[in-house]
């Protein structure tokens, strides 16, 4: 289908991020590619900003292969000005500035996005922060919101919390009126968490987390778990979590294969349930898009939330990017500009 171009034709080609074979972060190599044109129901974005996820991590490694049909860019989440629009799209325009989730693409100068997954750049923030949005408040609204239930009065507990997601849902948890506490590697990673509101911080080098978690809740434990970890903090969280607790499981850091007593689900009517966001039917995703709008773009308005960021590198340094994610260094979301 013929695309509708901005001002002038686009061009050919453009710079993009290629994975040359499965490794380290110096697989990632920029390159020439074709300009994308956008399907029926999609937009051509002109990339100003790439959000760098664990998913991006783990595709380089060769553990998380795109999709039938996606791109095999990689980059979820993205930030810019379309350019064009596919086929029966009358929902936006050219010259809208936009942040999508991808299903890849993203660490490109143009990448194409469904219009189900745009998100209008709230005002204030940058192309860097609009690019730190999609992928993180997908997963934490679809995953602690509406798979964990949270609600006002009730404690998280998000392992990783000075990651992405970890920031992100600190400041969500707080601005809906739940206790948060959170698991980080190091005193800066946990005075972060406290900075953003935690309530406990608990650096798992020095602390049984299950034993603070127990402390600050007066033996009652966690209503919500939000676990990336695996391995054996299965175990752990079940011991962790409070009667009916919910246990998200997000990612496997550790290893999706442990040793684990049972028991505690029975006894404690524990719900363990878990999602990946990237494979998810567009639906699915219109979905969440349309109650990030409604929940969470008022409270950037309002000042109550917004994403904390590590670090941008040029798209031309995606492997620097990668190598900061992989050192576990960072507080907060990394992002690729095009500018």
């Amino acid at each position: 289908m013929s695309a509708h171009p901005a001002h002038g034709p686009l061009p050919e080609t453009m710079t993009a991020i290629s994975i040359t074979m499965p490794g380290g972060p110096e697989v990632l190599v920029p390159g020439p590619r074709p300009v994308p044109t956008p399907a029926p129901g999609e937009v051509l974005v002109q990339v100003e900003a790439a959000g760098v996820n664990r998913p991006d991590v783990m595709q380089r490694k060769g553990y998380y292969p795109p999709p039938p049909g996606a791109s095999d860019i990689p980059g979820l989440e993205i930030a810019g000005t379309i350019v064009a629009l596919g086929a029966n799209v009358t929902s936006h325009a050219v010259g809208d500035r936009v942040c999508a989730l991808v299903t890849g693409g993203g660490y490109a100068q143009y990448c194409t996005a469904p219009v189900e997954t745009l998100l209008p750049i709230p005002d204030g923030l940058s192309a860097a922060e609009a690019a730190a949005l999609p992928e993180t408040l997908f997963t934490v609204w679809s995953n602690v919101f509406e798979r964990g239930g949270l609600k006002a009065g009730e404690w998280l507990l998000v392992h990783g919390g000075s990651s992405g997601i970890g920031t992100t849902a600190i400041q969500l948890a707080k601005a809906f009126g739940a206790h948060v506490a959170v698991t980080a590697g190091s005193a800066e990673k946990c005075e972060a968490c406290l900075k953003l509101g935690a309530d406990l911080a608990v650096n798992y080098r020095e602390k049984d987390f299950v034993a603070e978690v127990k402390s600050v809740t007066g033996g009652k434990g966690a209503d919500v778990i939000l676990d990336m970890i695996g391995g054996p903090y299965i175990q752990k969280n079940y011991e962790a979590a409070a009667m009916d607790g919910r246990i998200v499981q997000i990612a496997f850091q550790m290893g999706s294969k442990a040793e684990v007593d049972f028991m505690r689900i029975m006894m404690k009517r524990l719900t363990h349930t878990g999602s990946t966001l990237r494979s998810r039917p567009v639906a699915q995703k219109a979905e969440l898009a349309a109650a990030i709008t409604r929940h969470v773009w008022p409270l950037i308005a309002e000042g109550r939330f917004r994403p904390v960021m590590d670090h941008s590198y040029p798209l031309a340094d995606a492997a620097a990017a990668h190598a900061r994610m992989d050192s576990s260094t960072h507080i907060g979301k990394i992002v690729l500009t095009m500018m």
